[in-house]
């Protein structure tokens, strides 16, 4: 019998690209791995907020480093009392105080001051409040139940009163100044910061490559300062930053009390208590240090804003 015929089935196979395919690959392993710092920068370089927020912090911090390149007139030394309440003149632009002294001068000259609070207390409020918070997150037990507790007896301590009171007594006015009122500051100003990186932490101590790490027989602290902390740093650099204004906006209230920097040292808030009852008579004098604090503390506030979309993974879309 003659053997049947076998159907041969025809399949069509798509022609390989080799050089797409390859050039692909190239391109996937030439890319480099995405991360959260490098996706929150990619999404800062088109915020505008952040971008106005920068300059602005810049020229402040620029005005604050530099202050000759803006003003040759000195904010105390030229002071007549002829030109009491004077209105601008070439040279003075914003015209005279009630004791004859250049407005304008004052304000470039009086930004340092106020600054240098806002950082001096920043960076002290981080030192304590990251170490602080983790220790507490990191060990928890009763490690954590006991740096809770003093968090809380300090949260129930307003800023600006806790401060009043510390400053008012005769040791702390007796040597009043920058650090001092930075170091006062830091104080009752460290369990926010505290609280946050406590919970920075508690987020990232179960991660995968914090296993790891315990597992390789690295210590509990070289984890926690090497590993932990520079994971959970994203939400520490926002309330730094938002910390910030808040310690420039502290200074300058208790210099308006007459509690914070001496009266010798310029500063926005004594200015701005200076020219409180010429109010009327000269509001110049009262408008210009208020509209500098104002843009100065709105700047950090901006970018610490700015930060915080950046550097939320949950908030920013893809």
């Amino acid at each position: 019998m003659p053997e049947p015929q076998k159907t041969v089935t025809e399949h069509f196979v798509a022609p390989v690209l080799e050089d797409q395919g390859r050039a692909g690959i190239e391109n996937q392993l030439d890319a480099k791995p995405s991360n959260l710092w490098r996706d929150a920068w990619k999404s800062l370089r088109k915020n505008p907020i952040f971008i106005i927020s920068a300059l602005l912090m810049l020229f402040v911090l620029f005005v604050v480093a530099f202050p000759g390149v803006f003003t040759s007139a000195s904010p105390n030394s030229n002071c007549m009392l002829s030109n009491a309440n004077g209105s601008p003149t070439d040279g003075h632009p914003l015209g005279f105080t009630n004791q004859g002294c250049d407005i304008y001068a004052r304000v470039v000259h009086g930004a340092r001051a106020s600054v240098l609070v806002g950082f001096g207390a920043t960076l002290g409020v981080l030192v304590l409040g990251v170490i602080v918070g983790g220790l507490a997150g990191f060990f928890g037990g009763w490690v954590d139940a006991i740096i809770s507790r003093v968090m809380d007896i300090f949260f129930a301590i307003p800023l600006i009163l806790g401060a009043i009171v510390l400053m008012s007594v005769p040791v702390m006015r007796q040597n009043a100044g920058i650090v001092t009122l930075a170091i006062v500051l830091t104080v009752f100003g460290w369990p926010q910061m505290a609280r946050i990186t406590r919970s920075a932490v508690l987020e990232v101590r179960h991660a995968e490559f914090i296993t790891a790490a315990r597992s390789l027989g690295m210590g509990k602290l070289s984890i926690l300062f090497k590993h932990v902390l520079p994971n959970a740093a994203g939400p520490i650099i926002v309330i730094a930053t938002i910390s910030l204004g808040i310690f420039i906006v502290a200074e300058a209230t208790l210099s308006f009390l007459g509690i914070g920097l001496p009266p010798s040292m310029l500063s926005w808030g004594h200015d701005i208590s200076a020219a409180q009852p010429q109010l009327r008579t000269n509001p110049e004098a009262l408008l210009w240090p208020s509209l500098m604090l104002s843009v100065t503390v709105l700047s950090f506030m901006m970018l610490g804003d700015a930060l915080r979309d950046a550097l939320d993974p949950k908030g920013r879309t893809q």
